[in-house]
């Protein structure tokens, strides 16, 4: 053991002769360690294959692929360092702060993979994918700034300086990039609040914005509009106007009008109440919790016009145009059962006769008596 430590305290001087074999054996341990840490990661995924844990996948994807890189990097700086020392007069101190900065990156883009795959993972089974996707944002915000600190900190630059600079800077950027911010915090808002997630369909009467929400970032939202055109919305323009989110509704509203003749006037009555019957008894209509309304609602210039409000159980579309659909049917059925028909539009003219056509349409009628 002893051997081995002064082995490689020796590498780390660079004050071996036999360099070229310690490159070699650098190697050898490089391709040995990898060999190795593929199967452990390879019984190590099996294992967690077998829980439901969602963690230990994700640990064991973030972790596999960034250390078998540090595997072979790792040694690559002392091979490097070797040969610097053994071939050149270049000094090779510069490799000590390059072996810190692979260490720090190693763990920085660990903690990235762990945040996307944990993401991923939760997102499959999540009800509000919207607030899962801010929060690994954030993290992965977080630990790039920390891991930008650490490493600025390895190359020899002080943090104190850093954070003085970065607090006038950002003063000078903030007012030079203000939209930017805008639509920043108006992300920010958007987590928050939720007024829409992915997914939902949104639309504003104040601008001509509907469509599905597809993207949430930090700068603006993707909407696929329903010709399937995508639309670019900067996040602050959703601070100043009014939202729409459909997807929210419980139910969708049916309301129709139907006309009546004047001489049907005896006919309303039954033909409402047969209409409210039916409704009540239809097994898609919601009458326990919603306004169910069938009454005469006008006197039209040529129809009687009846109002037909009620909601349907189902949000979705589709099935609520089928829906309604059969109300329709089923309304123009009752209509004609009992006798009435529908009205439209019509005038009365009413001709004045001549005193001699007068007169000759009274002879007439004598004859005809």
């Amino acid at each position: 053991m002893n051997r081995v430590y002064a082995w490689w305290h020796a590498l780390e001087r660079g004050s071996s002769q036999d360099w070229m074999t310690n490159v070699g054996l650098l190697l050898l341990l490089s391709a040995c360690l990898w060999a190795a840490w593929l199967l452990v990661t390879r019984h190590l995924l099996r294992a967690a294959g077998k829980t439901r844990l969602v963690w230990d996948d994700a640990l064991i994807h973030a972790v596999r692929r960034p250390v078998s890189w540090l595997i072979w990097l790792w040694p690559a700086a002392f091979s490097l360092g070797v040969m610097i020392d053994n071939l050149t007069d270049y000094p090779t101190a510069f490799l000590s702060v390059v072996r810190h900065l692979m260490l720090v990156w190693t763990f920085i883009w660990v903690l990235l993979r762990l945040i996307t795959n944990a993401e991923d993972a939760i997102s499959a089974n999540a009800k509000d994918a919207t607030t899962i996707n801010a929060i690994s944002k954030i993290l992965r915000l977080t630990v790039l700034v920390v891991g930008g600190l650490v490493m600025m900190q390895n190359l020899g630059l002080s943090l104190s300086g850093v954070l003085t600079f970065g607090g006038v800077g950002g003063l000078i950027v903030g007012m030079a990039a203000k939209d930017l911010l805008a639509n920043f915090f108006g992300a920010i808002m958007i987590y928050f609040d939720q007024p829409f997630k992915l997914g939902d369909w949104i639309r504003s009467p104040d601008r001509q914005i509907e469509g599905t929400v597809e993207k949430i970032g930090f700068r603006m939202t993707v909407i696929r509009t329903f010709d399937q055109r995508p639309l670019y919305v900067p996040n602050a323009v959703f601070s100043s106007i009014v939202v729409e989110n459909p997807s929210r509704m419980l139910n969708r509203r049916i309301k129709q009008k139907i006309s009546l003749r004047y001489r049907d006037v005896d006919r309303i009555q039954p033909v409402v109440d047969s209409i409210k019957a039916m409704l009540v008894a239809h097994p898609d209509i919601e009458t326990t919790h919603r306004t169910l309304i069938v009454n005469l609602d006008h006197y039209g210039a040529s129809s009687l016009d009846i109002l037909i409000y009620t909601f349907t159980k189902t949000t979705n579309w589709v099935a609520y145009q089928e829906i309604q659909q059969d109300v329709m049917l089923k309304v123009a059925a009752i209509v004609q059962q009992h006798g009435a028909e529908f009205a439209f539009p019509t005038s009365t003219l009413h001709l004045s006769q001549s005193p001699e056509r007068r007169l000759e349409s009274v002879r007439m009628e004598q004859a005809a008596g």
